[in-house]
């Protein structure tokens, strides 16, 4: 579902967009080879022996003749902590032109999204910021109080227009993986615009998510026309560096090739990483939906359930 820049004036409430976004993705899996997936497929279970008749959902006996019961909090068997970077690269690009949202409001609006489908599910969820520093760590929960304070940091952060804030990935990761709850799912929204001389130290991290027995979708959000193919226009450019304010000034096609190639090797090395860790790596386009984010999420959450 594409949202258009006269949307986001419209709607000055992140769960509207939210919850327009699971429809629009609903609709579509409906329509698609992966009508099989629901977010309602783990709200219910059967009745057992021994439950509360109280908690037997007599609507779905009516349509189905099987007994299920209806699922509450204290039964959450999943916790989820959704990462986001809000170091200044995310706000790239920041003259949108055509496009409807920018890096973080498209890792916001997808978190906020995710965070719809959790609560439909009574899943906990908690939401952790960062760019040099973790700036925002909350602890998953379940209850609506709990969402709305996480949708209120989300639009702020879609509000907020820092000014050379630097990445430290490694460690907002390496703290996320010792304070959360073990075995939860991390969904990490990231440019991974991070300094790349020290991969190993972002390795280090990815790795110790793992350790501590984590389930991680990182999903590599990029402008991938900009940012990986570098499609610009043969003419002169000044660049600058949202997280640093270097400047250089160049022609476009003097440079494009080297900075394909090495964006590429950067690209490859961080996928055979997450591949060693058997953490699911995503490209997520900005200028291709949201659809990219959420399949890859329901997929995942669908395997934990089993």
């Amino acid at each position: 579902m594409n949202l258009h820049n006269e949307t986001f004036h419209q709607f000055d409430n992140i769960e509207i967009l939210a919850k327009q976004v699971v429809e629009g993705f609903i609709i579509g899996l409906h329509k698609s080879p992966f009508h099989g997936f629901s977010v309602e497929f783990a709200e219910h279970r059967l009745h057992n022996t021994g439950d509360s008749v109280k908690d037997i959902d007599w609507k779905v006996f009516a349509r189905t003749d099987k007994m299920y019961v209806k699922k509450f909090e204290e039964e959450t068997n999943l916790r989820c902590q959704i990462v986001v970077d809000a170091s200044s690269s995310m706000y790239f690009p920041q003259e949108k032109g055509t496009l409807a949202y920018n890096k973080i409001e498209f890792s916001a609006l997808a978190a906020a999204a995710m965070m719809h489908m959790l609560k439909k599910q009574r899943d906990a969820v908690g939401l952790t910021i960062f760019g040099e520093d973790i700036q925002v760590s909350t602890k998953a929960s379940s209850t609506t109080l709990h969402h709305k304070l996480l949708l209120s940091h989300l639009h702020q952060l879609m509000q907020s227009k820092p000014a050379k804030v630097r990445t430290n990935v490694a460690k907002a990761l390496h703290q996320i993986a010792d304070s959360i709850h073990k075995r939860s799912l991390v969904v990490i929204f990231s440019d991974m615009m991070d300094n790349f001389e020290q991969k190993e130290e972002l390795f280090h991290a990815l790795q110790h998510l793992k350790h501590a027995k984590h389930e991680v979708i990182l999903f590599h959000v990029v402008d991938k026309s900009k940012e990986l193919d570098f499609e610009f226009e043969n003419r002169p450019y000044h660049f600058i560096d949202m997280e640093t304010g270097v400047e250089i000034k160049l022609q476009a096609n003097q440079v494009k090739a080297h900075y394909v190639a090495e964006m590429a090797k950067v690209k490859a090395a961080l996928k055979l990483q997450c591949a060693q860790y058997k953490i699911d790596f995503v490209e997520a386009d900005i200028q291709q939906g949201f659809n990219e984010v959420l399949l890859p999420y329901l997929v995942k959450r669908a395997k934990m359930r089993v």
